[in-house]
């Protein structure tokens, strides 16, 4: 008997440490890395700089988040990557957040692409074109990765978004009159929008030209044909749509949309030189149309051919899954015992779907990693609360584990940097740095 226990706990054992190096992105080789590159290099180049005037292909790598292995297609300038099988290896730093983005690593601009547990080969190529993409912004001086677009996440600004985006999506899937007549209504709606909220106007701009026309790009070049294209597009849009918080993912598809339109109309890309061009504006010179001079004066009634009933029952619907969200889940962040991470100067990564406003307490991410000067956190599942003003972190300390400088709870783990340490207040912890 004590035999077949030992074994079933030996079985047992063996089970939940393959599920667990299961979670990192096993099935990368460093010749599948390379076929990566080949595929990636291909696609860029038979796009032949038509959009945007030059290569995209650069500098490249990607990294797994869990063993933080880098998979890369160059020499970096301080020599951190070796060669191996044809590519450049190496190991991300523990304290730098992994992400899909432009990083400087070992003096060389390169993009950066995250990879997923389970290998699907449209993520991993558009998405490192995502990050490739960006880097081309940097180069052209069109890059703005600030951007505070909170007003998004107002009942008010949430409708005329919803109306605008129907209005693109019905331009985008016309043409001649009909799809003129739709981008006249899209762009009264945004207009009606931007006298509400005046102030938000530049970071719009800086928003949608910065990951909107990343978007387009990225899926413009990864798909096969114009049919896969247009799908690819609409999906993302219904995706988006369908979020609970538009402030971190509104201009992904409204600069997508908008670039689409121009795309159709000839427009060209290479003459975008600002950080702040207003998209909007482009297509209201491209297609000739004249907007009122207060456009809420009819945006009203023409909400009714958006079907704005239905966006109201959409609203209302969100507001109450919000509450009931809110009741379920935020005393685990203000009730309980909690570790409280005070940002200083973060730098984020997270998905824009994932999470959840909660009025003034700030917003819930499902996932979220962040690093910042005591060191990083990673949360994978069970979610962390961020104060609406970017001031603080919120984990829950149920099952806190600490071992030197890693601190772990459920679902989260932090790594601190030296001179940092984790002291207990009353029932909950704070990250403090030592004293001298």
């Amino acid at each position: 008997m004590k035999e077949i226990t030992i074994t079933i706990l030996f079985l047992l054992a063996l089970l939940l440490s393959s599920c667990k190096e299961e979670k990192h992105a096993s099935y990368m080789t460093n010749q599948k890395a390379a076929e990566y590159f080949n595929k990636i290099d291909s696609i860029c180049k038979n796009e032949k700089a038509s959009l945007w005037g030059e290569d995209i292909y650069g500098p490249l790598m990607m990294v797994d988040p869990d063993t933080r292995q880098i998979y890369a297609n160059f020499q970096d300038d301080e020599g951190l990557l070796k060669p191996r099988d044809g590519i450049f290896v190496g190991i991300y730093p523990k304290e730098k957040v992994i992400r899909d983005f432009a990083v400087v690593f070992g003096g060389t601009l390169t993009g950066m692409a995250q990879l997923r547990s389970t290998e699907n080969e449209y993520e991993i190529i558009s998405r490192s074109v995502h990050a490739l993409f960006h880097c081309l912004q940097i180069r052209k001086g069109i890059d703005t990765p600030e951007f505070h677009a909170s007003h998004l996440n107002e009942k008010t600004a949430r409708l005329w978004v919803k109306m605008e985006w129907r209005a693109l999506q019905r331009a985008v899937r016309t043409s001649g009159d009909t799809r003129t007549q739709a981008i006249r209504d899209a762009l009264v709606f945004r207009s009606a929008r931007r006298e509400m909220y005046p102030r938000f106007v530049t970071e719009e701009n800086n928003f949608e030209n910065y990951e909107g026309t990343t978007t387009f790009t990225y899926i413009y070049l990864c798909s096969s044909n114009y049919k896969e294209y247009l799908n690819r597009l609409l999906n993302y849009y219904d995706r988006i749509y369908d979020t609970r918080s538009y402030p971190n993912s509104w201009g992904f598809i409204n600069g997508a949309l908008y670039s689409h339109l121009l795309f159709e109309s000839g427009f060209d890309f290479k003459t975008i030189n600002s950080r702040e061009v207003d998209l909007g504006e482009i297509i209201r010179e491209k297609y000739k149309i004249g907007l009122p001079e207060i456009s809420r004066d009819i945006a009203g009634s023409l909400a009714f051919n958006y079907d704005i009933d239905l966006i109201n029952e959409e609203e209302h619907s969100r507001e109450l899954r919000l509450r009931e969200d809110l009741r379920k889940t935020v005393s685990k962040y203000i009730d309980r015992p909690v570790v409280y991470l005070e940002l200083e100067s973060p730098n984020f990564s997270f998905e824009p779907g994932d999470m959840t406003p909660v009025d003034t307490l700030g917003t819930i991410y499902n996932t979220l990693r962040v690093s910042d000067n005591w060191g990083k956190i990673v949360v994978d599942e069970g979610g962390c609360l961020v104060s609406p003003g970017l001031e603080f972190i919120r984990v829950p300390a149920k099952n806190i584990n600490t071992d030197k400088n890693h601190i772990s709870g459920d679902g989260w783990q932090i790594i601190l940097n030296d001179s940092w340490e984790l002291a207990k207040y009353d029932e909950n912890y704070i990250i403090k740095k030592l004293l001298p």
